[in-house]
């Protein structure tokens, strides 16, 4: 059920597992903030994968990346998101595409969302070409393999990475 207080506004939900947060996903996190009125960041609590930080220290990294962002704020969930976004009186789903194979996926779910939950629209933001290459995935292949991801993360999430697990020099 829709949060009666969102009436009229534009209210997002950007979910995903942030694990770790880059500097793409803060791209689309800053460009949604300009487009709404709120932007929920929300961790996605997935118990089938081991995910390289815990939901509360991915909640803090992005608490601290976005701190200067007012209309932002970051949550976690579990369970459909269409249940989670209709909590939140969220009328949007917001989601970034690096490529073709993304848009595949992101369509897929975007569909299955709308017959479940029509009262959401999922808008699709293009990745800037800087960053359309960089995937969690692949900072945590480099990262474990030695290489520098300061590049590619938030600096928080460089120093976090730095100190949870050494220099992966």
């Amino acid at each position: 059920m829709a949060d009666l207080q969102n009436a009229g506004r534009l209210v997002a939900i950007y979910p995903g597992s942030f694990d770790p947060l880059t500097n793409g996903h803060l791209d689309i996190i800053s460009r949604g903030s300009r487009l709404t009125d709120s932007l929920v960041v929300a961790v996605l609590s997935n118990t089938q994968k081991q995910p390289l930080f815990s939901v509360a220290e991915r909640l803090e990294m992005i608490r601290e990346t976005t701190a200067q962002m007012p209309n932002v704020a970051v949550d976690s969930f579990s369970g459909l998101l269409v249940d989670y976004a209709a909590t939140r009186g969220a009328n949007i789903v917001l989601r970034g595409i690096r490529a073709i194979s993304d848009y595949e996926t992101e369509l897929q779910m975007a569909l299955l969302n709308r017959r479940l939950w029509p009262e959401t629209e999922t808008v699709f933001l293009m990745a800037g070409e800087e960053f359309s290459f960089i995937s969690s995935r692949m900072v945590k292949e480099i990262f474990k393999l030695g290489g520098d991801v300061s590049s590619f993360v938030p600096a928080i999430v460089a120093e976090r990475l730095r100190a949870k697990f050494g220099s992966a020099e």
